[in-house]
């Protein structure tokens, strides 16, 4: 991002079909020479012991502890909740991640009925509901060029009769990583350099070298997809599996993508550095202003707990696309007026997946699972505890709860009622706004998922590249890969391509001066370290 930033074979019909899913999200000058950079300074001595606040020692800085593979995270991980904790206090006022954003107004329209999926109320035929969207880079800071390489940030607030739904993504599908305990450490090194405040393809790489789930996030990042041509012409995605229960509290679980109707349109690396510093929010805003409102579709995919056997891959894994799950249209979105204060509403929006309705609850994915406490928590420390109180996050039904005080509280409130229950001034909790039951047993551990298969998603969508968006790939993955100091991090990072496929590896060793052989010797070392895992998958 300096710029920017095996598994089971599948008959031969489904991975057409997969390729083409792939490809379907593309359409489409040499990097500047990298300057020399001082080596990170080696560390001498015994490695010291990671620890708590408290001094106490981390037994594991990996992994979240979780009920088995298929179980949710446990807010007993008191490590996993005082790193999101502390890592959310970072910045003051800008947000550590999506600082960079441009919003607008419009409407939903629900198209399909899926009364057989959810109860959720906004997605009865016809139903109108009005929308919030912020679109944003994610790693830049709040005033950094809207042309460098990045994920964009996708977020969706529909105002719904049963509360406020944040819908909150990417333009990309999949994540670099899948567990929310490394979402701080992934940042810091993606962040510039805490000494020299430079961004350092040397930090990230070296962080990326050790999560190997992070190579088919890296791929579709480093293709033109990085570079969008515009907020307009771009997909947005959900990314995590969420679980959707209908009236009947039959579950199915889902995953939400929105489809540009305006078409994918993608830059070159060489094309992005000409366009002007702000170019992504002029050329939305200017669009809405002459009535060239631009829309999506909203898609979802399916699967239920029986289909997850047919997987070689975690389905909670958000490293992972649903590859082969059929989409399904089930609404329209149509943004169509700027806001009137840019600040007001797009930079005091306050987006969070915990803000969900009655028919749309979390799923156990451990990347999803952290970002409920993580997103909430950081708009109650950025904006304070009435966030949810001003105007573009304020839902548009009637809010009861026995809330009170904190930064800028303006409700207005005269009961002398502030708890429950409370025979004086009854509320009601009605069961059918309840979560839905389910089981769990397994055994509580902080551990990896057993199926990771971190390569097969990434060698699928290079081979579904035209030759042109290959070659751009390599270009834009080699630009910053190869500014790495570390022999050994720019053959691992190599390595990782190379299992997801030979002809991108073997391409990408020759553009970082990596020898072949040194690769073939990672790649060995990596599946001798791994069978367990690989057996697995």
């Amino acid at each position: 991002m300096a710029a920017l930033l095996g598994g089971a074979l599948l008959p031969a019909a489904a991975l057409a079909q997969t390729e083409t899913q792939a490809a379907a999200r593309i359409t489409t000058a040499p990097p500047a020479p990298a300057r020399p950079d001082t080596p990170l300074p080696a560390q001498t001595g015994a490695a010291p012991v990671l620890t708590r606040d408290n001094g106490a020692p981390i037994g594991d800085n990996r992994n979240s502890k979780a009920a088995g593979d298929l179980g949710p995270v446990l807010l007993e991980d008191s490590h996993l909740i005082e790193k999101l904790a502390r890592f959310d206090r970072e910045r003051v006022p800008e947000r550590v991640v999506h600082a960079r954003g441009a919003g607008a107004h419009g409407v939903f329209r629900a198209t399909a009925d899926i009364a057989d999926l959810t109860k959720a109320s906004l997605f009865q035929p016809g139903k109108e509901t009005p929308v919030f969207v912020r679109f944003s880079s994610v790693v830049h800071g709040k005033d950094s060029p809207e042309w460098l390489r990045d994920p964009r940030g996708f977020a969706t607030k529909f105002y719904t009769d049963q509360g406020n739904w944040d819908l909150v993504g990417n333009n990309l599908p999949i994540f670099f990583i899948r567990d929310a305990m490394q979402f701080p450490d992934m940042v810091h090194s993606l962040k510039p350099d805490p000494v020299t405040n430079r961004q350092d393809p040397n930090r990230f790489f070296d962080f990326f070298s050790a999560t190997p789930e992070s190579t088919n996030m890296l791929t579709q990042l480093y293709s033109n997809l990085g570079t969008p041509a515009s907020y307009r012409t771009m997909d947005g995605n959900g990314v995590h599996a969420f679980k959707l229960v209908n009236a009947k509290g039959e579950t199915v679980f889902a995953k939400f993508r929105w489809i540009s109707r305006q078409g994918i349109r993608t830059l070159t690396a060489a094309q992005a550095g000409a366009q002007a510093f702000d170019y992504q929010t002029h050329d939305l805003y200017t669009e809405i202003a002459q009535g060239n409102y631009p829309s999506w579709d909203l898609m979802v995919q399916v699967m239920r707990p029986e289909d997850f056997a047919k997987l070689d891959y975690n389905p909670f894994d958000d490293t992972k696309e649903w590859l082969g799950v059929p989409f399904r249209k089930i609404g329209e979105m149509t943004l169509n007026k700027v806001p009137d204060n840019f600040f007001e509403w797009t930079e005091q929006s306050a987006f969070a997946p915990s803000n969900m309705v009655p028919g749309i609850e979390a799923s156990p994915d451990r990347m999803l699972q952290g970002r409920l406490f993580s997103y909430a928590d950081t708009q109650r420390y950025r904006i304070g505890a009435n966030a949810l109180a001003l105007p573009v996050n304020k839902p548009r039904v009637t809010v009861v709860n026995n809330s009170q005080d904190g930064q800028l509280n303006a409700s207005g409130r005269a009961s002398r009622v502030n708890y429950f229950p409370a025979a004086l001034a009854p509320k009601t909790t009605p069961a059918e706004a309840g979560a839905a039951p389910y089981a769990v047993d397994a055994t509580v551990a902080a551990k990896p998922i057993a199926q990771t298969n971190n390569f097969a998603q990434a060698g699928i969508f290079y081979r579904a590249l035209p030759a042109a968006e290959k070659a751009d790939l390599i270009k834009n993955l080699s630009g910053d890969l190869g500014k790495v100091v570390s022999p050994r991090t720019r053959t691992i990072m190599v390595s990782y391509f190379y299992q997801a496929d030979k002809d991108y590896g073997t391409r990408l060793a020759k553009a970082v001066n990596v020898p072949l052989a040194e690769v073939e010797r990672a790649v060995a070392e990596y599946r001798a370290a791994h069978a367990e895992q690989l057996a697995a998958n």
